[in-house]
């Protein structure tokens, strides 16, 4: 019993270690501009990404660059990741508005899921689509935003990433979750032609892919 209650002390005065925090690719943090920031929010290297969840090259560049860009730059603590919903179209909304329901917490789970499973959701949504015709008349904006989200599997993907059945239905019901992540979108509006598109440091940076960005993080101090 007395060895118990020492290790138990013990236990209570140890600080908290790095071995105990969260790795900062799972790290996420709400950022004035109203999105979310994945990573360190100290970074030397503080890379925006104007990116919409229906655009197939969006998706191209979050799996060409995740091995280096999430698995060591962010992952070192030297680079952060701001990620800003352009609006494309209606399942663009419900996704993206999904992922700001998502919180701090879940966001960086749910955006990696919401691309590596994107062809997959698209499909589902054009068949959807295709199934429903006019079956959304007379139905409420919460009530829309949630057929369609269950419609095109995006609340299996929501419940993935650990958000709970309540707190899905909750967000589509607050009306002031949609205007906010309409409201990120309307702030591009003017600033950028396309998505994927990157701000780095201050700079916009427009057509490239991971291969010419890659170059560009590194001499910024990316490591």
């Amino acid at each position: 019993m007395k060895k118990l209650l020492a290790l138990a002390a013990l236990a209570l005065a140890a600080p908290l270690t790095a071995a105990t925090q969260k790795p900062w690719t799972a790290t996420a943090a709400l950022a004035p501009s109203g999105s979310f920031v994945i990573g360190n929010p100290k970074a030397k290297v503080k890379l925006i990404e104007y990116v919409s969840y229906t655009c197939p090259h969006c998706a191209h560049f979050s799996r060409d660059s995740a091995p280096v860009l999430k698995g060591k730059m962010i992952a070192s603590g030297s680079t952060s990741l701001e990620v800003r919903s352009s609006i494309h179209d209606r399942y663009d909304l419900v996704a993206a508005t999904l992922a700001r329901c998502a919180g701090p917490g879940l966001f960086p789970k749910i955006h990696d899921l919401l691309f590596t499973r994107q062809e997959e959701w698209l499909k589902q949504a054009a068949a959807f689509d295709q199934a429903s015709g006019q079956a959304n008349a007379g139905k409420s904006q919460p009530q829309i935003m949630r057929a369609l989200a269950d419609g095109a599997r995006l609340t299996g993907i929501a419940k993935a990433a650990g958000m709970t059945d309540s707190a899905i239905a909750a967000c589509f019901a607050n009306e002031a979750n949609v205007a906010k992540t309409l409201q990120v979108a309307q702030a591009m509006q003017g600033k950028i032609t396309g998505t994927p598109t990157f701000e780095l440091n201050g700079k916009l940076i427009q057509n490239t892919d991971w291969a010419g960005l890659e170059p560009v993080l590194r001499a910024a101090g990316a490591k």
